[in-house]
């Protein structure tokens, strides 16, 4: 079998797993070595997958790996968004209920200009300039795979970058003067508080995850556009949450959102 018979099996039993709504005892092949070989993955399921890609969600390497990847993020397609309930109503989102399910206080950046496709290294001010909007939010962290976070980024990247949709709240009104990364985030889970950070904690904060979008985008040849979602980063941590259990998240002392996670149903 070459390299890319085998990237294509890979591939294919992610997005066969997801389709029925099933889960992953293993990783489903032979282990990728790179960074680039998962990305390689990532490109193939998109492709098969077929679906809009409304936005990309940007994690972290834990630091134990950061030197060995050469990497600090990751970065996933996103396919799925509901808007957040009002008056603070929780929305129902799908997770996999026989693989990994969490929920993450994230900002979510929106794209407003077009990124230059020959550009591959930014600024975090040329990164904030392609922003338009600001809005709280919740990554919906999901994959049939139940070991993802355990295997480590390059699992992550394989199956979408471990996401199944955003929750998209508010708009952070004047988002550059706001200082909205030094904000006090929560996260609750049925009510009790599991997490709570800045995205100041994060380095270069949350326009550093725009910025790394951009370059590793233009690395990749894939064109983004105005209107497409950045899910910065977990605020808070990654908290796993089951079907059932509704995920809160809270900004500053006044901004919040809620979803109720449920069984994902096959297609």
């Amino acid at each position: 079998m070459t390299l890319v018979e085998a990237r294509s099996r890979i591939a294919g039993r992610f997005l066969a797993a997801r389709r029925a709504a099933a889960g992953l005892d293993t990783y489903p092949g032979d282990f990728p070595a790179t960074l680039d070989e998962a990305y390689a993955i990532q490109d193939e399921a998109i492709a098969r997958w077929g679906r809009p890609v409304i936005g990309w969600k940007v994690g972290r390497v834990p630091p134990p790996l950061i030197d060995r990847f050469g990497a600090d993020r990751l970065a996933g397609p996103i396919f799925h968004e509901a808007r957040a309930g009002a008056n603070g109503a929780a929305v129902e989102m799908p997770v996999f209920a026989a693989g990994f399910a969490a929920g993450e206080a994230e900002f979510l950046l929106k794209i407003g200009a077009t990124p230059p496709a020959e550009k591959q290294d930014y600024s975090l001010g040329e990164a904030a300039n392609l922003i338009g909007a600001v809005h709280i939010g919740i990554e919906v962290a999901s994959s049939p795979l139940g070991t993802i976070n355990e295997l480590g980024p390059i699992a992550v990247i394989s199956d979408f970058g471990n996401n199944n949709g955003l929750v998209i709240g508010p708009e952070i009104a004047d988002w550059r003067t706001s200082g909205f990364e030094d904000w006090e985030v929560s996260t609750r889970i049925d009510g009790g508080t599991v997490g709570n950070g800045r995205a100041a904690g994060f380095p270069d904060g949350a326009i550093g995850a725009a910025r790394f979008l951009f370059e590793l985008m233009a690395r990749r040849g894939i064109a983004l556009v105005p209107g497409q979602w950045i899910s910065s980063g977990a605020v808070t941590g990654v908290h796993r949450a089951f079907p059932g259990q509704t995920v809160e998240a809270r900004f500053s002392d006044s901004l919040s959102l809620a979803c109720t996670l449920v069984a994902a149903e096959p297609e």
